[in-house]
């Protein structure tokens, strides 16, 4: 895929800054982040506009998981990040050839993540569940004013729950946004965390629940998977009484994903709005006919 503008720009000023070669540079994805590969086994991430900080604890998170071992990316012994234009760019290592992982590789990575005790200079801020919502339900110009005024609605009402979960696992480091298309498992079998950019210290709840209703809200994942992801784990979130909030607001981003992308691409719009009328009620009890993202 041929590098668009501006980001074209943005990593030839960045490579020169942090002295890496950027001719032949192509376009991997371009989403939340532009990722894009470069020779030498190398790729880097172009930030949306104020994410400096935000890149910069992925950064330091990365080198802090190199030295616990735990399988994740790896960022470039650079320094880094850049900021070119108001964009944070990036620098890591090229994962070998690889696919998502399995809800199993999720359970695995995320105990061990769990265990880690965090050392005292790595400022990883509080998990914050509602980051970019309020955005998200801004940009959704193709739905009807209506079901984006109960969005609002319904984002505040999940705010207020969350204040009053009740108590549940001990607090940790968390991935964030932990699901099989976060794992990276290659040929060999090594499965690997990627995209650490919403790591926290939070409820380890949060990270279990995305696995959990692509089961029970979505049919996505197998009864018999899913028992051996919580037995692994040595947790089942769906018995805990906090689970129904994270549940609804982990479906809400969900939604909010598809509705922002909407007014770019008709096919996001059709799964936005099948997404919300199923949120408030339209289309019967769970689980829903959603379509996985791709």
């Amino acid at each position: 895929m041929t590098l668009p503008a501006p980001f074209d720009r943005i990593l030839a000023a960045a490579g020169r800054q942090a002295a890496i070669a950027t001719e032949g540079a192509e376009a991997v994805r371009i989403g939340e982040n532009a990722v894009i590969r470069l020779p030498g086994q190398v790729v880097a991430r172009i930030s949306r506009p104020g994410q400096q900080q935000a890149a910069a604890r992925e950064v330091a998170v990365a080198r802090w998981l190199a030295e616990e071992d735990l399988p994740a990316v790896r960022a470039l012994e650079v320094d880094q990040p850049a900021l070119v234009d108001g964009r944070a760019v990036t620098w890591w290592h090229e994962l070998p050839p690889h696919q998502a992982g399995t809800v199993t590789d999720v359970a695995r990575l995320l105990r061990a993540l769990h265990a880690l005790t965090p050392p005292p200079g790595l400022a990883l801020g509080a998990l914050d569940p509602f980051v970019r919502l309020e955005a998200r339900i801004d940009d959704a110009h193709t739905l009807p004013p209506a079901d984006r005024a109960w969005l609002r609605g319904r984002l505040d009402q999940l705010r207020a729950a969350w204040q009053e979960l009740p108590a549940g696992l001990p607090e940790c480091v968390v991935h964030g946004d932990a699901w099989v298309g976060n794992v990276a498992r290659s040929a060999d079998g090594q499965a690997r965390l990627i995209d650490l950019e919403r790591c926290s210290l939070g409820r380890p709840e949060w990270d279990l629940v995305s696995t959990a209703i692509k089961h029970t809200s979505f049919g996505w994942v197998r009864a018999d998977d899913y028992a051996r992801f919580a037995d692994l784990y040595g947790y089942d979130v769906t018995a805990w009484d906090g689970y129904e909030v994270l549940r609804d607001i982990r479906e809400l981003r969900m939604a909010l994903y598809f509705a922002q992308h909407a007014p770019h691409d008709p096919a996001m719009h059709t799964e936005a709005q099948l997404r919300v009328d199923c949120l408030r009620g339209r289309r019967g009890p769970r689980p829903w006919p959603w379509t996985p993202a791709p």
